[in-house]
């Protein structure tokens, strides 16, 4: 592959989320060319397939070995995440992996070292970090303007539909339940726009599903952690809210002031009193919902990598996200609140 041809993509997964995102997008870009697909639902990567004018149809592994792929975006079930993209690093693509990066902090850390051996570009799909109101959020933080921060709040609640059928998003082998589906990526974005602090205690407590294939899954969570600094932070998630529409939600308070989103409001003190102090931000283009316009930003940020036009850092803080999540599971298992490392 040459500098000025584009980028050959390999999906891995034609799931809601190539749906929505993966494969609409990238099948646009000029810089890029998705030349290849794989899902065990072989009927349905070939209607994927001729949709978006993918050329070829191959298995997980043929895919991650395929000489004429440059780089594997990797959409398969949660449990699949470590070993496909451990395989796609080794064979030398540069990979995209939808969260979680893997379900324990000891399968990031294979997936971070092959990264690293390989010299490639890897980044985990938590998309929200390239929202401009996140990101105008983050930098109100880090310039100091909300003082220091104290606690953090943030949501991700979807409404209750009716369960046609049980997947792999069901199993707590295979994905896990509402906390790693929904809290793996709200979580992560409560440490990201305070700097991702190291955590000291969490606690959590799981309601358990009742209509899952494995009745461990939760359909709800709440966790409490708090980190070295003091800084406090409450996530709650659900696949079970009764309410029109869903509900995702951040707060950082300070100090100083404090800020939410979405929308994006900003309220800090100024002259002894608390004054709006919110920026105007551009919409997405298009008409595009903050969802998409930030996976659209996240990819174009990885395409350029490859080219070596940016940087992006492997994502190491992962390790310490599922550190996080493995001792919620065991603070909901014993009742009680857990200290990260023990056992």
């Amino acid at each position: 592959m040459s500098s000025s041809d584009p980028l050959r993509v390999g999906v891995l997964g034609v799931g809601a989320i190539s749906q929505i995102v993966h494969l609409p997008i990238l099948t646009e870009r000029d810089d890029a060319k998705v030349v290849a697909v794989a899902d065990a639902d072989i009927p349905k990567a070939e209607t994927l397939a001729t949709r978006f004018e993918v050329p070829r149809i191959l298995s997980d592994q043929e895919l991650v070995r395929d000489e004429d792929v440059d780089a594997v975006v990797i959409c398969a079930p949660n449990h699949l995440h470590d070993s496909l993209a451990v395989a796609a690093l080794e064979a030398g693509k540069h990979v995209f992996v939808e969260r979680p990066l893997a379900l324990t902090p000891e399968g990031v850390q294979r997936i971070i070292d092959a990264a690293s051996a390989a010299g490639r570009c890897l980044t985990v799909g938590m998309n929200h970090r390239f929202r401009p109101d996140a990101g105008a959020l983050a930098s109100f933080v880090a310039g100091g303007e909300l003082g220091d921060i104290y606690a953090v709040r943030a949501s991700s609640l979807t409404r209750k539909t009716p369960s046609v059928r049980s997947t792999w998003r069901q199993s707590a082998e295979l994905g896990g339940g509402a906390l790693m589906d929904l809290g793996v990526q709200i979580l992560d974005l409560a440490l990201w726009l305070v700097g991702y602090p190291r955590i000291t205690r969490v606690s959590a407590v799981l309601e358990r599903g009742h209509d899952s294939a494995d009745d461990s899954v939760e359909d709800a969570a709440s966790l409490f952690a708090v980190a070295e600094s003091g800084t406090a932070f409450s996530v709650e998630v659900s696949w079970s809210l009764f309410a029109d529409a869903d509900s995702h939600y951040a707060r950082v308070m300070g100090t100083d002031g404090s800020g939410s989103l979405p929308p994006l409001e900003i309220q800090k003190q100024l002259g002894g009193r608390p004054m709006d102090v919110t920026p105007r931000r551009p919409k997405p283009r298009g008409g595009e919902n903050l969802f998409t316009n930030a996976y659209r930003r996240q990819l174009d940020q990885f395409v350029r990598a490859t080219a070596g036009e940016c940087d992006i850092p492997i994502p190491t803080e992962q390790v310490h996200l599922m550190e996080i999540m493995q001792a919620a599971y065991r603070s909901a298992e014993l009742g009680q609140e857990v200290g990260l490392g023990e056992g």
